[in-house]
């Protein structure tokens, strides 16, 4: 997979909304939230051009009965794909090029906490966004094609952010 960090893209913010509304219909009424989060969702730093969405859910296990409906979506159930208790879709465009995450948790699940503090704490603190952004542009122009080079790149940043993130995100 190729490694590719761009600048801020004003549309994503509108490419989540107009998605959101699609994956809302196909996963129905089970629906509690979708939450825009990755770095496409904080406008001050560079992000690989894929918008992720954080849905909460009342009952996972009746995500699983709408696969059909995400993959009349053009996405590909994945199950919970490393992290448990999720339930994860990708999707590709025509190119076959990444586009869209999907993370779906049941409602107060801590992966929902923990990544929206990351988002938000991001949000709060420019310096530390701008650090991760940096980092990020590093990291892809090191690994242009190792996207698990990129992301071992990243992972020590991210958990040490995530530590203040969840925390302060409990202490607001």
């Amino acid at each position: 997979m190729k490694v590719e960090v761009v600048p801020h893209n004003p549309q994503w913010k509108n490419a989540f909304k107009v998605e959101s509304k699609q994956i809302a219909k196909a996963i129905g009424e089970n629906i509690i939230t979708i939450h825009h989060i990755g770095s496409t969702a904080i406008s001050t730093i560079y992000a690989k051009p894929i918008i992720d969405f954080l849905v909460e859910v009342s009952d996972l296990a009746l995500v699983d009965e709408r696969n059909t409906e995400m993959e009349a979506l053009g996405y590909e159930a994945m199950g919970e794909f490393g992290i448990k208790n999720r339930r994860y879709f990708r999707k590709h465009n025509l190119l076959g090029i990444r586009t869209h995450h999907v993370h779906i948790f049941e409602v107060n699940s801590p992966e929902v906490k923990r990544h929206l503090a990351f988002r938000d704490y991001l949000i709060a603190y420019p310096q530390v966004a701008w650090e991760y952004s940096a980092l990020k542009r590093k990291l892809a122009q090191k690994y242009p094609e190792d996207i698990e080079g990129y992301m071992d790149g990243k992972d020590r940043f991210i958990k040490d952010i995530e530590k203040k993130a969840v925390k302060w995100y409990g202490d607001r």
